[in-house]
């Protein structure tokens, strides 16, 4: 039928054998192998969320299990498996795509409310079970959510600190970043990492509970704080990184050996000090909070984006909790020289914009652009402009 040839780009399970577009990907061996990671830890239904432990909107390779594990490549979306059913829920934007993209060992659900990924495991794993999900990869409100929506119902909900995925993935995952941590030059910040320090530990002070640290999970927070900069996620400035600020010290999360030297020489300037940046593993994160967390503090986060694994190293009274963190507000208000900062970036982007549509008025007619070659091109107009560090996603570019 003439419905049936037009739509050969979409899955079609209801046939025997079931139809498949080379777009989507077999994952029979990897989910064969989650399964029996599963089982042998007793947990009866696992979530894969398709963030990372930064609750960042967009990720590096290294962190897209969700994408791995079912061959869907939507920046939004949630897994889970049991040991006979698998399932991916994501928004209306993407379900022509998932469609195109998952075999037939997938179920999609057309929704993204908890409620009902909650209602499914429900009904998918029997009252008493297991329902296991890794705590660094879900936000503190996003935990409290599945858990409400499971413990009414008579599932427990099992924090493993090992990722199932990365298990199976195995050295197959992409590699830790290693790309090089650097100091944004004085010209481009419109203050001093030692000024921005100061000002949030006067907010710490005037706060009426009085904290005594701040903590910060957001990627963004700690490069804007220290002036760094790094590119571990794809159009993204950022590089993985905690950072733990108190009254006297201050504790910088991550992988040391790819600061520059003057990155380097920046944090240490004044050390021994109160401005003097301890430089600590990433991996040593949780560790240090639990262990910091024993005295008589008190630690100030942000809800929207610490992710539970850190949250859960700190006991409830010594938390203050708002949704975003001194840092993430204070970032957010540009003082004078990064409002002219931001315009002149406007003016440059504008000009190479001004030449691209030029050249559009100029190829058009002649049939020799598409839509590919055409974001080539925005590209490297915009690669020529003066302090261009690439663009801030993909250009999107479409015709008719």
């Amino acid at each position: 039928s003439q419905t049936a040839s037009a739509r050969t780009d979409i899955r079609d399970c209801s046939m025997d054998p079931p139809y498949l577009p080379p777009t989507a990907t077999n994952t029979t061996a990897r989910l064969t192998a989650l399964r029996a990671t599963m089982r042998a830890r007793s947990v009866d239904a696992y979530i894969v969320p398709s963030t990372d432990a930064h609750m960042s909107e967009y990720i590096a390779e290294r962190d897209a299990r969700l994408g791995w594990l079912t061959g869907f490549t939507g920046s939004a979306g949630t897994v889970v498996v049991t040991q006979d059913k698998a399932a991916l829920w994501t928004d209306s934007r993407y379900w022509t795509q998932a469609e195109r993209q998952l075999d037939c060992n997938w179920e999609l659900q057309r929704t993204t409310w908890i409620q009902s990924i909650g209602l499914w495991i429900v009904e998918a794993v029997p009252e008493g079970h297991n329902v296991s999900l890794d705590p660094f990869l879900f936000s503190i409100d996003t935990w409290d959510s599945y858990s409400q929506a499971l413990q009414s119902f008579g599932r427990t909900l099992l924090p493993l600190e090992t990722n199932f995925v990365d298990e199976v993935w195995g050295d197959q995952r992409p590699p830790v970043a290693s790309s090089e941590i650097y100091s944004l030059p004085a010209a481009f910040t419109g203050s001093s990492w030692q000024e921005k320090v100061a000002g949030i530990r006067q907010q710490m002070e005037q706060h009426s509970r009085h904290p005594t640290a701040v903590l910060l999970s957001g990627l963004e927070e700690t490069a804007w704080l220290f002036n760094l900069r790094g590119d571990d996620i794809p159009y993204n400035p950022v590089f993985y990184s905690y950072t733990l600020l108190t009254h006297t010290s201050i504790s910088l999360f991550v992988d040391e050996a790819r600061l520059s030297a003057s990155a380097r020489e920046s944090l240490q300037a004044e050390c021994p000090g109160k401005l003097c940046v301890e430089l600590l593993g990433y991996g040593e994160a949780r560790a240090h909070l639990h262990r910091y967390a024993q005295g008589n503090v008190i630690i100030w986060l942000g809800t929207e984006y610490t992710n539970y694994g850190l949250y859960s190293a700190i006991p409830q009274e010594k938390l203050l909790e708002e949704s975003y963190s001194p840092v993430m507000l204070a970032k957010a208000v540009k003082n004078t020289k990064e409002q002219d900062l931001l315009r002149a970036a406007h003016v440059r982007d504008a000009v190479a914009v001004i030449q691209y549509l030029l050249w559009l008025e100029k190829m058009v007619p002649q049939g020799l652009v598409d839509e590919f070659s055409g974001a080539q091109h925005i590209d490297a107009l915009r690669k020529a402009q003066q302090h261009n560090r690439g663009p801030s996603f993909q250009s999107i570019s479409a015709s008719g």
